[in-house]
Parts: structure tokens; sequence; C-alpha cells
């Protein structure tokens, strides 16, 4: 009798527990997917990481923001966004195309709006949860080098400069983006609470990958 009340009280805490750990974990995800819905990424893939195509890489990235940077200052929502990237996409092809011939280099380049699977990126001042985002996808050449990922919309990187989203510029521009106080303390990790939060939202995500994938034929 003793180790039946026993085994109950712990079957107990462990269906509260996972009661828990399942309450955490879809509220994770819908600030993930509320983020998911305000934010435009960028996503260039260099040809091979041989250092002169690195260095193309850099360089598309740089002419890219440039372009965007003016074009999606108006943008109010990330529909707005697509629309404004979408209208310009052979413009920013070619802008693209314009990088990689200052550098002398006949690498095809090919631009597109997609969706797109994204593991948990860092970028220091915030980071963003796995997931889908919609993202500005610029394939260099084979595509097969190491690539750069950053967020476009809004300019969270951009606010201080390629590749970097240390420092003020980030903050301020996290700060003035359309993210609600749950979505900016999930990013930026302001404490043990919205770091445990995504934590579980990484967790969760690999598992819905992992069960998609094993969905697929």
């Amino acid at each position: 009798m003793m180790r039946t009340c026993t085994f109950r009280r712990l079957e107990a805490g462990l269906l509260f527990l996972l009661a828990l750990l399942l309450n955490s974990g879809g509220a994770a995800l819908r600030t993930q997917e509320g983020l998911s819905e305000k934010v435009v990424r960028l996503h260039v893939l260099a040809n091979s990481d041989a250092p002169a195509d690195q260095s193309m890489k850099l360089q598309v990235r740089d002419r890219i923001l440039r372009e965007t940077a003016p074009l999606l200052s108006a943008a109010g929502s990330r529909a707005e966004a697509e629309a404004a990237l979408r209208a310009r996409l052979p413009e920013l092809s070619q802008a693209a195309r314009d990088a990689l011939d200052a550098c002398g280099c006949s690498y095809p380049v090919a631009l597109e709006l997609r969706e797109a699977e994204f593991p948990t990126r860092d970028y220091g001042a915030f980071a963003l949860p796995a997931g889908r985002y919609v993202t500005l996808r610029a394939v260099i050449g084979a595509g097969a080098g190491r690539n750069w990922w950053c967020v476009v919309f809004p300019p969270l990187c951009g606010a201080v400069g390629a590749g970097d989203a240390s420092g003020d510029g980030a903050e301020g521009a996290i700060a003035a983006a359309d993210f609600t106080a749950d979505e900016i303390a999930l990013i930026t990790r302001k404490n043990a609470a919205y770091a445990l939060k995504f934590r579980v939202a990484e967790c969760w995500e690999s598992l819905r990958q992992r069960l998609t994938k094993s969905q697929c034929p």
C-alpha cells in the first residue's frame, strides 16, 4: 500500500511537471511565432569556404544591406517589407551582381524571397530562436560555403553596421521595432526566466522539425 501511494504521488508529480512543460513550451512557441511574423531575415550563401569566396560573400552582403536600408525604411510591417522587397528583387539581384563584378567574379548569384528554416542564432545584443522566417536569400555560385545571416527588417543588424549586432545601436533598433514586451524579453534573454523560455522554444522547435521530417514520404 505504501509503495502504491508513493508511486501515485510520483506519477502525479511527473504529470504536473509535464503539464508545466507543455504550457511553457506552448507559450514560448507562440512568442517565437509572433517574432517570425514581424521579421525578415537576410541569408547570404558563399560559393565556398575559400578566403576569396568568403570575401565576396561579405561584399554582396554589404551591397544588399545598403540597397535595402532606404527601401525598407518606410515599411511598417513584415507584409509591407515583403512587398517592397519582392517588387525590387530584379534591382537587388543586379546590385548583388554588380558587387561580384567589382571583385572580378563571374559566379552567378540568385536572390529570392522565401520562407526558410533557421537554427538559433546569437547576434550579441539579441538572439533569435530556431524556426521558420521569411528570408531574402542570396546564393552565390554553388552556395556551398559558410553563410551569413541577420535581420534586414526591422534593421537590427544594420543598426550598427553589417555583421555586428552588439551595442546601443541594436538595442535602440529593438526598442523601436514593433515587438511586444515578451518578445523583447525573449530575444534579449533579459533574465533567467526568459532565458529558460528561449531554451524551451529551441527544444520544441527542434522536436517539431524532427516530427515534420519523420512524416515526409
